[in-house]
């Protein structure tokens, strides 16, 4: 499959950002977003177009086509991209699913939480029976801030590195040579539990963002997370949720990256040998990004939930112990009166309850 037109759904940080480059490598673009969140697309209407700032410096992008259509935003576009939140893609494949044809590749970029899966269920929840060409990240390609009203984006990293796998990992090698044509980051993973054990977002966002919710309340929204919120003491956190999450991947047979290797690799750390603590504190990319700014942030909600829950999981059916992550989970719940192992991302609501452990490694 030749590429030449791409859709993406989602008109956050990642959509914009992509918009914007991959039309500068030559592709046609559909950027389009849900009505009721329409008014990120105003901006980039009223100018035309985005510029997008770089290292490099700035160049402006007009897109082929922008809209609250899903209908239109697809039509004759081989990839067809999200870049969403994990807790919308459910809402995004109810509304996608109907529409895609069996052979537009769908790429789901961004923090891995079983994504695929989770749109398959959706289909079929809705009694579509396609065999969708769908495939993951383990994280965006990208690290960016967008500013819809301005149609303007401030791109600060485009990725060296991620993972990459279909669902089911048959189908991998085949999209990741459709998906290679507008990125040349991807690498093959063994399956989709490993881009999820590859997310990095639930081993350093609740931990440190927990210990440092007073801080987060007091400053009203003035609270830099990479640059005053990971501490000698709170990266030893974060770096016991990562021996649990490095456990549980060995447990499935993947030799997983840690959190010093999987940032330097796609390129947010300078190196691989300082320590984690001081490369967080210096990253050119991370201490540019504030926040949270609240305890309801999606540091807390969605990498608890779509995160820290699963691999709680995923110890469980795997025979790891994982004393610090569910530790992060209660102490989450009680600072946010929710309870996190009922509502979060579980085995269960995956489909895979009473699968054992080679099972559960085949089912994807």
């Amino acid at each position: 499959m030749n590429v030449t037109r791409v859709a993406i759904l989602g008109a956050g940080n990642g959509g914009i950002t992509a918009a914007a480059d991959l039309k500068a490598k030559g592709f046609e673009i559909a950027l389009f977003e849900m009505p009721e969140f329409g008014g990120n697309l105003d901006g980039i209407r009223k100018q035309g177009g985005i510029l997008l700032q770089d290292t490099k410096g700035e160049a402006f992008y007009e897109v082929d086509v922008v809209t609250t259509d899903l209908e239109e935003a697809i039509r004759g576009a081989q990839i067809v991209m999200l870049t969403v939140p994990g807790f919308a893609i459910e809402l995004f494949a109810g509304q996608l699913a109907p529409l895609v044809s069996e052979e537009q590749v769908i790429l789901l970029n961004g923090a891995a939480a079983m994504g695929c899966v989770r749109f398959v269920n959706k289909a079929r929840e809705l009694g579509i029976q396609k065999e969708f060409k769908i495939a993951e990240t383990n994280s965006l390609t990208y690290g960016t801030r967008a500013f819809p009203g301005e149609a303007r984006v401030e791109l600060s990293l485009r990725v060296k590195k991620l993972f990459f796998a279909a669902y089911p990992h048959e189908n991998s090698k085949e999209l990741l040579a459709v998906c290679s044509q507008i990125y040349d980051c991807f690498v093959l993973a063994d399956n989709i539990w490993h881009t999820t054990l590859e997310n990095g977002n639930p081993e350093v966002h609740p931990g440190p963002s927990l210990l440092n919710a007073g801080r987060i309340d007091y400053s009203e929204g003035e609270f830099w997370l990479y640059r005053e919120g990971i501490t000698e003491h709170t990266v030893k956190v974060l770096r016991a949720i990562e021996r649990e999450r490095m456990a549980i991947g060995q447990a499935f047979g993947f030799q997983l990256e840690d959190a010093v290797q999987s940032r330097a690799r796609r390129g947010y750390f300078r190196n691989e040998e300082e320590d984690l603590q001081t490369l967080f504190n210096t990253s050119e990319v991370f201490t540019q990004i504030k926040g949270p700014h609240s305890v309801k942030s999606r540091y807390f909600t969605e990498d608890i939930s779509s995160g820290l829950v699963l691999w709680s999981d995923l110890g469980k059916a795997a025979g790891v112990p994982t004393p610090n992550i569910d530790a992060v989970i209660v102490l989450g719940g009680s600072l946010l009166d929710t309870d996190f192992y009922r509502d979060g991302l579980t085995l269960q609501k995956l489909g895979f309850e009473g699968y054992t452990f080679r099972k559960l490694i085949e089912s994807v």
